[in-house]
């Protein structure tokens, strides 16, 4: 399997039959490159313009953007309600976890998550191989934060995202804070990792360059 930063809280993943699931894919003005190819599936965790831009994509993906229990694309997904800040979404409002298997892996995307979550959540998300998680504050949890939420979920890699970067166009965090919390952190020199059971260790933070 393989996944692609896109940007933001946008992925490419790709699977061993070729499968292809977008996450979050944001518009123009947010600073990354578009992206605008052919898709099997994409999830949207809220809509927001930062995070359900689908306007450019080919063909006829399917969309999921519910909370609940689905299958597409012979993928088994759930969605589970969660809040786009701490104050039950009452600045905000809603926001969806989405956790996929794909190639016998587990993968949690946490979405524009804006607060930390309780053991129920955690028993919700369940156990994960790969976590991408929101780390750069204003919007969604800050690196301190994420550092606790990371920990408590206790997957195998961490991906962090929505983060500020030289091509990002408003105001949050940088990744380094996360880091610092995490206590360990890889850059992986690359847009892409190439996921198999060599690299699953408790707790391991790669992180990715945008695609340019």
């Amino acid at each position: 399997m393989k996944i692609t930063w896109l940007g933001h809280s946008s992925f490419l993943i790709e699977d061993s039959k070729g499968r292809r699931l977008l996450t979050d894919p944001f518009d123009e003005s947010v600073g990354y490159k578009i992206f605008d190819e052919e898709v099997d599936l994409v999830s949207i965790s809220h809509h927001h313009f930062d995070h359900d831009y689908i306007d450019k994509l080919k063909g006829n993906p399917k969309i999921i953007d519910k909370v609940g229990l689905f299958n597409l694309c012979d993928i088994p997904l759930k969605g589970i309600p969660s809040f786009h800040d701490d104050v039950k979404g009452t600045k905000r409002g809603e926001n969806i976890i989405f956790v996929f298997e794909i190639d016998g892996y587990k993968i949690c995307h946490l979405g524009d998550l804006g607060h930390e979550l309780s053991q129920d959540y955690i028993n919700k998300i369940g156990n994960i191989d790969i976590l991408l998680i929101p780390v750069g504050g204003n919007y969604t949890i800050d690196g301190k934060a994420a550092a606790k939420v990371a920990k408590e979920i206790n997957s195998k890699i961490i991906i962090p995202m929505h983060y500020k970067t030289p091509h990002l166009s408003f105001p949050l965090e940088g990744v380094e804070t996360f880091i610092i919390n995490m206590e360990n952190g890889e850059r992986i020199n690359n847009c892409s990792l190439i996921i198999d059971k060599n690299i699953l260790d408790k707790n391991t933070v790669k992180i990715l360059d945008p695609r340019e």
